[in-house]
């Protein structure tokens, strides 16, 4: 028998639920003052310039953990994938990373009521298993969520839209949503199922040309109340 249940939410994780962003450019201060006492002004200069952004749309990357995006990043700077003090960089940067990831003051209770709306909660994000599912620890979520995907257990990265796609298949419902802060991957995925896609406009993504989206909030607050509204008007509608 199909599970048939109040409502399905597909939420992201990495500036939707915490800061990743906000630590994330934590570890680039502590990570250029590393490198300036190193000398290695080529890392620098490749910060400073912001070429971390080419990295952005190449879809093996988003199946990585940090060790390695900043392997690529290396080999991008100086032809090969580790250089001396590499270890030392990516201890650096873990222990900077995980020591400023918070989660945003509207996460929890934004979690909280879906549970109480009766909502199933999938997690669809980004990365390497490892990874992740040590954020999700770190910031002491894992319960709320009915199932977790992760595009480094899938093999897909959300800029395909087949992990939305798997988890609509594991929790099959006519109503459902997607919560994510990044137009081309999460709300690109919501319109690849029909779901009503709701950006939160923050994090590294905030500026960027909004597209796919059917509502821009800027938190989970105003996420949270666009799908009490519309989940009201779909009661109605069947009454």
């Amino acid at each position: 028998m199909e599970w048939r249940g109040l409502m399905l939410v597909i939420v992201d994780l990495d500036d939707t639920l915490c800061t990743t962003w906000d630590a994330g450019k934590r570890v680039l201060m502590r990570l250029f003052l590393h490198l300036l006492v190193k000398r290695r002004f080529r890392m620098i200069k490749y910060l400073l310039f912001r070429g971390y952004r080419e990295l952005e749309g190449i879809e093996a990357l988003h199946r990585m953990d940090i060790e390695g995006i900043m392997e690529e990043v290396f080999r991008r700077v100086y032809g090969e994938k580790r250089v001396e003090g590499f270890s030392e960089i990516l201890e650096l940067v873990d222990k900077t990373f995980f020591s400023s990831l918070k989660l945003y003051p509207d996460a929890l209770p934004f979690l909280r009521n879906l549970k109480e709306m009766g909502a199933r909660i999938v997690l669809v994000t980004d990365s390497s298993s490892r990874w992740q599912r040590r954020k999700v620890k770190h910031l002491g979520i894992g319960d709320y969520f009915d199932d977790i995907i992760i595009s480094g257990e899938t093999g897909y990265s959300k800029l395909t839209p087949h992990n939305f796609k798997l988890a609509l298949s594991r929790f099959p419902d006519d109503e459902v949503y997607v919560v994510g802060d990044r137009d081309e991957t999460d709300m690109a995925g919501a319109r690849a199922i029909g779901a009503t896609g709701i950006l939160v406009r923050r994090g590294y993504f905030r500026r960027k040309h909004i597209r796919n989206a059917d509502y821009i909030v800027r938190n989970l607050n105003e996420a949270l109340e666009v799908i009490k509204r519309e989940h009201e008007l779909k009661k109605r509608a069947e009454a």
